[in-house]
């Protein structure tokens, strides 16, 4: 956001900037402007007509000129068509069948060649 406020000397510049800086959610405060009376504040969740108000309270003349939401800019990752990302498939075991174990009962033990 950018304020327009009557600095005439360094005394009032310093008090201008030291109440910013005191101001809840202020991150980054600068003097902009060719006539140096343009207070640039940025930062989150600054509440501009509270700021304003406690600037014209003890400097006698502030207004807002600009406020605007600065947003980051976010990259986006671009992949490369011809690169893909190797893709795994983990099956899962093959289910053992029963097993049936069969025992003749009339089988003898002893060896027999006919």
């Amino acid at each position: 956001m950018v304020l327009k406020v009557q600095m005439n000397c360094e005394k009032c510049r310093a008090q201008a900037l030291k109440i910013a800086a005191a101001t809840q959610g202020v991150t980054h405060i600068a003097i902009q402007g060719k006539e140096k009376d343009e207070l640039m504040v940025t930062g989150d969740e600054v509440d501009s007509v509270k700021l304003t108000r406690c600037l014209r309270k003890k400097l006698h003349h502030a207004t807002i000129l600009t406020i605007e939401e600065i947003k980051e800019k976010k990259e986006e990752k671009k992949y490369d068509e011809k690169y893909t990302s190797p893709y795994y498939v983990c099956y899962p075991p093959y289910p053992m069948p029963p097993q049936i174990m069969v025992q003749d009962p009339c089988q003898s033990q002893a060896c027999s060649i006919m």
